[in-house]
């Protein structure tokens, strides 16, 4: 008798467990294979540490810049102050009379405040910066000063390098500024960078981590290549490009820029304005087209501001003076601002000058006229809110500029003018002292520049890396103008 037919259920059973092995088989390669994603799609770790409590990330922007301050003699920035209120004699660059400094007040002041000389007071950045770094500012609250330089993101140099060019500009020898014996503001150049150059901190990253504030054209001329790798605060890049000597008889466009500036690493600053500030809701008529105050004559880029000056003098509605910003050039300036409609703002021996932020202190719409000007804290503002921006070509073609200021509606005007009262705070610099300008909120010029130096901390980070791993003895010249 043959024996029966297994149960259905069993060989139901028997074709189940057959197709739980299959998978169990191909579970392994699927495992394997959303393991490999993962992998692949994981976001990349952050770079190696900068410091030591960068450990396990990367720059993070919500948190505070650390500023280690480089130690220097006070001789090298208030020591200075008190130097320069103790000169018996005037700028001998200018009348004594325009010297507002000079011969000091009496009785002496309980601390030494940057000078008020127009041609001093407009780069006086590096004293407001230094400022913000003392005990108990409020003028940077996007800055933590540490004790130990390991800790610190970048290292700030407290050397007033303005002021001591100024002082050799105005006080020392005749020509003596640009040789080296018998400079006073050489040997103190000389003293910064042989300090700094010593310290490890400049060691760990060949300077690249290092804010030097260098907002006079002229400041630390003669050791600029040595700080060179640094941060630079400088107002603008005029003045610090040279031409290739090896190309010097090429077609100039072809001709290579060598350059110790960069929007890679380096910050542009604003000028100190020397006009007072006005308010919105002080604005009256503005009889006046366009207004321009300033020497025609300079070099350089200048020789466009000449040519302006001789197509637009005699233009109707246009007013275009020749003064030095003494008491009397500034109450002219005062009053020519704030009752014209536009400003011109033409390149001088530098792309730009604080005639630009005196512009906005007074409301005035700043029309600017310099193909090569870098401008501060783009990227946090837009310009073209409330300036007008004008090729050079276009500005030279003859009655163009004023039958494009003409058409300009009211209506824009008015939001221009809005627009830069709403920007007028962040390029004011604050300060801690009393009697001087009040401190300011997190909207002032100083936090604003903390804040784009913390901007460029990966860049930072990525050229120390790159540093490390480059032989003794490699040389790599500056050739590019990288922006």
């Amino acid at each position: 008798m043959a024996a029966p037919p297994p149960p259905i259920r069993s060989k139901q059973s028997e074709i189940w467990k057959a197709a739980m092995a299959r998978l169990a088989l191909l579970a392994v390669p699927v495992a394997l294979l959303l393991s490999l994603s993962f992998l692949l799609l994981r976001p990349a770790s952050p770079p190696l540490p900068f410091s030591r409590q960068q450990a396990a990330s990367g720059p993070d922007r919500r948190r505070l810049l650390r500023v280690y301050v480089a130690e220097l003699p006070r001789a090298l920035n208030h020591g200075l102050l008190d130097l320069y209120w103790s000169l018996p004699a005037a700028d001998s660059r200018i009348p004594a009379s325009s010297d507002p400094d000079h011969p000091p007040p009496r009785p002496p002041r309980a601390h030494s405040p940057y000078p008020d000389s127009p041609l001093i007071k407009q780069y006086s950045a590096e004293y407001w910066l230094l400022a913000s770094l003392q005990p108990g500012s409020s003028s940077a609250p996007a800055v933590r000063v540490v004790a130990d330089w390991r800790d610190a993101d970048v290292v700030f140099v407290p050397f007033f390098a303005t002021l001591s060019a100024e002082m050799e500009l105005g006080w020392g020898a005749k020509g003596a500024f640009r040789r080296k014996e018998g400079n006073e503001d050489y040997r103190r150049q000389r003293e910064v960078v042989d300090r700094v150059t010593a310290h490890p901190a400049w060691r760990r990253s060949g300077g690249r981590d290092h804010v030097f504030v260098l907002t006079d054209p002229v400041a630390m001329w003669h050791v600029r290549n040595e700080i060179a790798p640094a941060i630079l605060l400088v107002v603008d890049f005029g003045g610090w490009y040279k031409l290739d000597s090896n190309s010097a008889s090429s077609n100039v466009s072809h001709m290579i820029q060598h350059t110790q500036v960069s929007l890679l690493k380096d910050v542009i600053v604003p000028y100190t304005h020397l006009l007072p500030t006005m308010h919105l809701s002080e604005n009256k008529d503005r009889p006046t087209l366009l207004y321009f105050k300033g020497a025609k004559h300079r070099h350089r880029g200048g020789l466009v501001r000449e040519k302006l000056w001789d197509l637009m003098v005699n233009e109707p509605d246009v007013v275009m003076e020749e003064g030095y910003p003494n008491a009397t050039g500034r109450e002219q300036s005062i009053k020519g601002m704030r009752t014209s409609e536009f400003c011109l703002h033409p390149a001088g021996d530098t792309p730009t000058s604080c005639r630009l932020f005196d512009a906005v202190a007074s409301l005035c719409i700043p029309v600017i006229v310099s193909d090569e000007i870098e401008l501060p804290f783009e990227g946090m503002i837009d310009y073209t809110e409330f300036a007008i921006f004008v090729s050079v070509n276009n500005a030279m073609r003859p009655k163009w500029l004023t039958n494009y200021l003409r058409n300009v509606p009211r209506q824009q005007k008015d939001e221009f003018r809005r627009n830069m009262a709403h920007v007028q705070p962040i390029f004011e610099y604050d300060s801690i002292y009393p009697g001087r300008m009040a401190s300011a909120a997190q909207d002032g010029a100083v936090n604003h520049i903390w804040k784009k130096i913390h901007q460029k901390l990966p860049m930072i980070q990525e050229a120390v890396t790159r540093e490390k791993r480059k032989p003794d003895g490699t040389s790599i010249p500056l050739r590019c103008h990288c922006t």
